[in-house]
């Protein structure tokens, strides 16, 4: 089976972990010799439940048994899409009220994008430096990080940088803009939270131009942070709100939302103004509210911030605490040598436990476990990270 993977999937690095993964259940992973291991990245934060979650395979398995894919995306009236759009608005702020289904957080980003422009009228947008909106080529000329565009220019102009939590930079804001990207939590460079006092200016300096807020959570929706929505630490609510990974629970499904005086936008000059075949896929819209629900339970949500704590207090023995960001259940361990990062990395996976580093700080650990992993396995995936790090001195 490695063979015909190196031979036949297409590669995106040289040298990929090609773990064979046959099973999983629960916060574990387990591989075609047998190996048991801990999941401390969710694929990248998407499995926030765990692998074969009870609730959501009975409610994929009912779906199945109605029917699958029957038209494009808002044509027809498919329950799974419009049961999940009222669960996910009556969980919002009333005026994210409309949702646009799609297939991932890279195409929710190219479908904000393309609202922005034509709701506003305008062509500039603003994104952070370092930040990571996905691959495609609107979403990568948000992408704050030249190492990764300049083999693809050219890409979309008219867009302008600024820095996290700075700000002094937030005056590049201006009546030309159509739109500011950002993130609650700065994924890729090491899950940096954002501070309140500068979303509030940015909301500000927002307002006072014109722009549109659009808040990426792909990475911190659904309770990663300890809130269900990461915008809920700052006390304000985006114009529009841009949801994936987590998402579909564990199956392929992002979106984008706003009000439905944005929305409509796109449905005339032109009509069709955006188009999935895909989005909103009746098994994972099926997936995606069962998942909500669970995550819904009296005391799920408040346990993930004591979670966070008891991660960082086990983690200290090992780095000091300024070493150790992110909020609940995104945690960072920059050890600021990418060298010894990779050996950590290494060595935990030889133990039984999977982590992951970042895009743009590679000297720094990602943990993003299953939102319900037990306090034992916390304990458990914390001993082995200390003696990985101390090992690899």
């Amino acid at each position: 089976m490695r063979r015909h993977f190196f031979n036949h999937i297409a590669q995106t690095s040289p040298s990929p972990p090609a773990l064979e993964i046959v099973s999983g259940n629960g916060s574990f992973l387990y591989d075609s010799n047998g190996k048991e291991y801990i999941d401390c990245i969710s694929g990248i934060a998407v499995s926030s439940l765990g692998h074969q979650n009870e609730r959501i395979r009975n409610a994929v398995i009912q779906q199945i048994e109605k029917h699958s894919h029957v038209m494009v995306f808002g044509e027809y009236i498919q329950n799974p899409q419009v049961e999940l759009a009222r669960k996910l608005t009556s969980l919002l702020p009333e005026q994210l009220s409309s949702v646009y289904f799609t297939n991932s957080g890279a195409e929710a980003i190219e479908g904000s994008m393309k609202l922005a422009k034509r709701y506003m009228g305008r062509t500039k947008f603003v994104a952070c430096k370092n930040a990571y909106h996905g691959s495609t080529q609107g979403a990568l000329s948000l992408m704050g990080n030249e190492t990764y565009k300049q083999s693809f220019r050219p890409l979309l102009p008219d867009v302008s940088f600024i820095r996290y939590n700075k700000i002094e930079d937030l005056n590049i804001i201006d009546e030309l803009t159509a739109a500011v990207f950002i993130e609650p939590v700065q994924s890729e460079t090491g899950y940096i939270p954002g501070e309140a006092t500068y979303f509030h200016e940015l909301h500000e300096q927002c307002k006072k131009t014109g722009a549109l807020l659009v808040f990426d959570e792909a990475q911190s929706g659904f309770g990663r942070t300890g809130r269900m929505f990461g915008f809920e630490h700052f006390g304000l609510t985006p114009d529009v709100l841009v949801l994936a990974k987590a998402l579909g629970g564990g199956y392929p499904l992002g979106a984008f939302i706003a009000s439905k005086e944005l929305t409509s936008v796109l449905s005339h000059d032109p009509p069709l103004g955006h188009l999935t075949t895909f989005g909103g896929h009746p098994m994972s819209c099926a997936a995606s509210l069962a998942f909500i629900e669970q995550l819904l339970q009296p005391g799920f949500i408040e346990l993930i911030t004591q979670k966070e704590h008891l991660f960082k207090t086990l983690l200290s023995e090992s780095l000091y605490s300024e070493n150790i960001t992110g909020l609940g259940l995104m945690l960072g361990l920059h050890l600021h040598d990418q060298s010894k990062c990779q050996k950590v990395i290494g060595i935990a996976e030889q133990n039984g436990l999977l982590a992951d580093w970042f895009l743009f700080a590679p000297d720094a650990i990602r943990l993003a476990p299953p939102l319900n992993i037990s306090e034992e396995l916390i304990k458990r995936s914390c001993s082995i990270i200390n003696s990985a790090i101390h090992k690899a001195k």
